[in-house]
């Protein structure tokens, strides 16, 4: 893997329950990481294929290997929020392909 390629930065986020001073539970989102990588758009044809709907915007982040991310998670990139549908490794431990859809697309 490249540095030069790795020309964007993303932040990958865990979703976090919380309780306010009041005692109410509120859901949200935690930054875990912020990391640079490399943004591959995916075809509308490979997308079909993979997960079966085509009319949501799909992208590829790859980024250096991190441990512990999962589909739970998601990716948040230039303020818009995907969510992670694959992890995928490439090598042994060189880095990580991950598969996302933008929410409310």
């Amino acid at each position: 893997m490249r540095a030069g390629k790795l020309d964007k930065t993303i932040t990958i986020e865990r979703s976090a329950a919380s309780v306010d001073e009041y005692g109410t539970p509120s859901e949200g989102w935690s930054p875990v990481a912020t990391v640079r990588a490399q943004v591959i758009q995916a075809t509308t044809e490979e997308f079909m294929r993979s997960f079966g709907q085509a009319s949501e915007a799909a992208a590829v982040f790859r980024i250096r290997h991190l441990d512990g991310i999962t589909p739970g998670d998601r990716v948040t990139y230039q303020g818009r929020p995907f969510d992670i549908k694959e992890v995928k490794e490439l090598g042994r431990r060189a880095g990580i392909d991950l598969r996302c859809v933008a929410q409310g697309a």
